[in-house]
């Protein structure tokens, strides 16, 4: 039955709406709007309360899709209640649009399961919030560009001057203002009169008209107003709202829109177009070349800091001195390289030591990492950006205090980074398999899913004539001028546009700084997805372009997309996506090359890696040798300073040989093996040792030449005994002297034992990766909604539900608990205990938080009662002490 039928049916208010709905019905609203359930209300009448409190109504409009946030707008013009019919004819206006017309249910669907519209469909309420926030008025003016209706905008104009304006419209004259008020908007409303009227303007007059009529619907005038302007004041189409300022009513506006709220509605989603194909294949292939770079340039990265990276700044964060150097050391830009370090914090696996003087390393987890299957380590990274919260893409620009925001320090954590990236994937997901997207269609399809903060409320800006000058006379007059706010004008976007500012040009930013990151991380290949990156989303494989083409498509060559797209994967919980990653690393492996256990020695002093190199050897390699080259063969270039600093790492000669002649397929070219035996011949024959320091050789004359060279004059040394020197300089910067004067020192224990140096031996303590920074409260799973919902419904009926009042109990009042003495309590526990009846009691918990629940009494002994509680769902035990007072549940 309708409430057409039965009004008493109808809820009076958005608490009787929640409490006629379905444990269903109930969880869908807390799932999509979980601030409502934290903490848990105790009742509906809690709940309706809190959903209709300004911040959790904000945050519900800036969670709703264009056309959903369309059907709110246009309800909050209607009037109020509203109809389906005429909230039908705001959206769709008078002609009609078949495509409003079918996507207005689930719109107002959206809007009812969101409790921010109650009702039925002849009595449609917007919460009083909402409707606050996105009705039109001076200081917060609607993008749909209505302004006041008669009723509002007349009420400060003086009872002559309406009866005035009824007169020159052909209306009788009435007693007050108020039946004024309502006769003209009588006449508004009527759309005979009204087009009869409006024939009867100048062209002047109508043209002054179709300037407000899409907003904004403020203009000035003079003291004197031009005829044209004359014309529709004393007619009432425009109305005096302070000195100088005239609006126009909203029943005009909407009598000459053909009674559209919107200049443009967007019913359906705009589809993300194909700008390029290319064979699946190919996407994968070069997906995993960009899947391998990043581990390589993950693993560089971290080797370069192995024996500690970095300072840490006094403010947290790396220097832009330090972000250079990195980026020199890894080839790339430095916005990729502030790329790669944040990618490598967010996996856990760099961090800084915590020490008093600080810096950045590898963390222990690294090194677990690095012997991990190259899909898992690559899983491991795409899973910690997918979840990351740090934007890379903000190093170097400036906080609201304009300090610099720096690679690995405060401030680049924006909450909404990983749905973006997730929704950006997961329409790349819906696109043909290996289709490339059009940057600009799906910019513009996530504009849709969250429209900008100007489109939700008009931007919250002060009303225009604030905020300019008076518009210049002219002929004399000074005529309706359209503010700064009409269409195209800055702060005030046209009904239905895209642009805005802050944190709504943020999304889109992340937007583009995802498809690039992606592509780098070998998630996307030339701009399609891949299918280790569809796994990755857990979304389903995609269907078969019906283009043949294997090549990309031209500049702005845009591919046919299906009317029907693969539907867009939802959000995967932590536990699905860790399986998810899992999936995509296996799906990766296969397509990385296998590593090689070999090199090719070349006589000009270089060896050449034509792939990937197992652990141990590339290990060593990168010991021996320096990287020369990269891409898709590494070439290596030995030289006197790297066999040195094989043999300080404690190598010998023959063990240099041996290595080299068992990894490589071509035989040690004989240039290669002097310098070995040259380098390994002067290695160890100096001796430096901590005086200060000191150097020590057995062959006096080398220690003459060092005394004689001038650039040992920095080194302040001194001869101690023929084959000894002392030295004013530390160890470590006299072994650095010496070796820039072209000898091979090495360094000495106490014990005169050589000093062995090992790469990679610096770790900092263990770490866990940044907690990323949440996007309000979590979306709760099943068991708490379950929870959640039994106990406010337990709440709601202890609020609501008749009482009997135990004898001699005063009496309650809404809403208030239950007041008994400590006799009158125990003798109605007692009761209850034998007529197994439910009770309903006062409880003041250890903290002084006071709550009404819902027992049935099992036992009551030793000042406790135990009972089973409705509110939680289980038995408990409470102390009678802390019980206010019971009263007993009516049948």
């Amino acid at each position: 039955m309708s409430t057409e039928e039965n009004p008493a049916a109808a809820p009076r208010s958005l608490a009787e709406a929640l409490r006629g709905r379905d444990d269903v019905s109930l969880a869908a609203l807390l799932r999509s709007r979980p601030d409502l359930i934290t903490p848990v209300p105790t009742d509906l009448t809690q709940l309706a309360t809190r959903a209709g409190t300004r911040a959790s109504v904000v945050r519900a409009l800036e969670r709703l899709d264009r056309f959903t946030l369309q059907t709110a707008q246009a309800l909050a013009v209607a009037s109020d209640p509203a109809t389906y019919d005429e909230l039908l004819g705001l959206m769709a206006g008078d002609d009609g649009d078949p495509a409003v017309s079918a996507a207005l249910p689930h719109a107002l669907g959206t809007l009812r399961a969101q409790a921010l519209v109650w009702g039925g469909d002849d009595r449609l309420r917007l919460v009083r919030t909402a409707r606050e926030l996105l009705a039109p008025s001076p200081q917060h003016p609607s993008p749909t560009g209505l302004g006041p209706t008669v009723r509002e905008a007349g009420a400060g104009i003086s009872p002559g001057r309406i009866q005035e304006i009824l007169a020159t419209a052909g209306l009788p004259s009435t007693h007050d203002s108020v039946s004024a008020l309502n006769a003209l908007a009588g006449l508004f409303d009527d759309p005979e009169r009204m087009s009869a009227l409006l024939d009867q303007a100048p062209s002047e007059s109508v043209e002054v008209l179709e300037r407000l009529v899409w907003g904004p619907p403020y203009g000035q005038v003079t003291a004197d107003p031009a005829p044209r302007l004359r014309w529709l004041l004393d007619r009432g189409l425009l109305l005096p709202t302070a000195p100088g300022t005239v609006v126009l009513p909203r029943e005009v506006a909407l009598r000459l829109r053909a009674g559209r709220a919107h200049r443009t509605t967007e019913p359906v989603p705009p589809p993300v177009e194909a700008a390029a194909a290319h064979r699946p294949q190919l996407v994968d292939a070069t997906a995993a070349g960009q899947a391998y770079t990043a581990l390589a340039t993950v693993e560089e990265l971290l080797k370069d800091w192995h024996e500690g990276g970095p300072a840490v700044l006094r403010a947290g964060g790396l220097s832009v001195r330090d972000l250079k150097r990195t980026a020199v050391a890894l080839d790339v830009p430095e916005p990729v390289a502030a790329f790669w370090v944040e990618l490598a914090y967010a996996a856990g696996l760099l961090a800084s030591d915590g020490e008093a003087d600080e810096r950045y390393a590898a963390t222990p987890a690294y090194d677990e990492w690095r012997e991990r299957p190259a899909g898992e380590r690559w899983a491991r990274l795409a899973t910690a950006w997918l979840a990351a919260t740090r934007t890379p893409g903000l190093v170097g620009e400036r906080d609201a205090k304009d300090r610099t925001l720096s690679a690995l320090g405060p401030g680049l954590d924006r909450s909404a980074a990983p749905e973006v990236r997730h929704r950006v994937l997961a329409l790349l997901a819906g696109l043909p398999e290996g289709a490339a997207p059009d940057a600009g269609s799906l910019l513009a399809r996530l504009r849709w899913e969250r429209p900008p903060r100007a489109d939700r409320t008009g931007g919250g800006a002060p009303s225009p004539y604030a905020r300019r000058a008076p518009a210049q006379p002219a002929e004399g007059t000074r005529g309706v001028a359209a503010r700064a706010g009409g269409p195209g004008a800055p702060g005030y976007p046209a009904d239905g546009a895209s642009g805005a500012g802050g944190e709504d040009d943020l999304r889109s930013r992340l937007a583009r700084w995802t498809l690039a990151e992606a592509e780098m991380l070998g998630v996307t290949g030339r701009g399609a997805l891949s299918s280790h990156g569809r796994a990755l989303i857990g979304a389903p494989p995609a269907p078969r372009h019906a283009d043949t083409r294997t090549e990309p498509a031209g500049p702005g060559d845009k591919l046919p997309v299906h009317h029907r797209q693969t539907p867009v994967p939802p959000a995967l919980s932590p536990a699905e996506q860790a399986t998810a990653a899992a999936a995509a690393g296996r799906l990766l492996d296969p397509l990385l090359p296998e590593p090689l256990d070999h090199v090719l020695l070349q006589a000009d002093l270089t060896a050449v890696a034509p792939g990937p190199l197992e652990r141990p050897l590339a290990d060593m390699l990168g010991v021996l040798a320096d990287v020369e080259s990269k891409g898709g063969a590494t070439v290596y270039r030995f030289t006197p300073a790297s066999v040195r600093r094989a043999l300080d790492a404690g190598q010998s000669a023959a063990d240099l040989h041996a290595f080299l002649a068992a990894h490589s397929r071509t035989p040690v070219p004989q240039p290669l093996a002097y310098l070995i035996d040259d380098v390994a011949r002067r290695h160890g024959h100096l001796r430096v040792g901590a005086a200060s320091s000191y150097v020590r050789c057995d062959d006096d004359a080398v220690l003459n030449e060092i005394l004689a060279d001038r650039r040992a004059a920095g080194l302040g040394l001194r001869r101690l005994a023929p084959t000894v020197l002392a030295a004013r300089t530390d160890p470590a910067a006299l072994l650095e002297g010496l070796r820039a004067m072209g000898f091979a020192p090495a360094a000495e224990s106490a014990e005169g034992d050589v000093l062995i140096a090992r790469a990679e031996a610096y770790r900092t303590p263990p770490r866990t990766p940044p907690e990323p920074v949440p996007d309000g409260p979590p979306v709760p799973d099943d068991t708490l909604l379950a929870a959640a919902i039994r106990a406010v419904r337990a709440g709601d009926l202890a609020s609501t539900a008749p009482r009997r009042p135990v004898a001699g109990a005063a009496d309650t009042a809404p809403g208030e608990l239950p007041r008994t003495t400590a006799a009158e309590t125990l003798a109605g526990l007692q009761a209850a205990v034998l007529t197994n009846d439910t009770l309903w009691i006062g409880y003041v918990n250890a903290e002084g938080g006071a709550s009404q629940r819902v027992i049935a009494p099992i036992r009551v002994e030793g000042g406790f009662v135990t009972a089973y509680d409705h509110t939680a769902d289980e038995v408990r035990t409470y102390p009678l002490h802390r019980i206010t007072g019971v009263a007993e549940i009516a049948d």
